[in-house]
């Protein structure tokens, strides 16, 4: 009789083991999935901004200018961020629609 609960008990720890392992593994797996798409984005990201722009990668100006046009990018992508983000903030989301007269 007391098999039963016994087996039971250590099933749950046997369970509860491996869940816990898997939901470390899933955040390495979140974490590593993070890093690549960062990677990707700031790769893709900066061909598209030097592109057109007659940079010499061998010199040290050429990646000074490259540098400052990618961050200067970058910041001007979050300035739009933010702006896009307290406009979205102040705008009227009531669910009554009113017409003003």
């Amino acid at each position: 009789m007391v098999i039963g609960p016994t087996l039971l008990v250590v099933a749950v720890l046997i369970v509860a083991v491996w869940v816990i392992i898997e939901i470390k593994r899933f955040k390495h797996k979140v974490f590593a999935i993070f890093l690549i798409a960062l990677i990707l984005f700031t790769y893709l990201s900066f061909i598209v901004v030097i592109k057109g722009e007659d940079i010499d990668f061998k010199t040290g100006a050429g990646l000074k200018r490259a540098g400052q046009l990618y961050f200067s990018w970058l910041g001007s992508l979050f300035g739009n961020l933010k702006s896009i983000t307290t406009h979205a903030i102040d705008m009227d989301w009531k669910q009554i629609n009113e017409t003003t007269t």
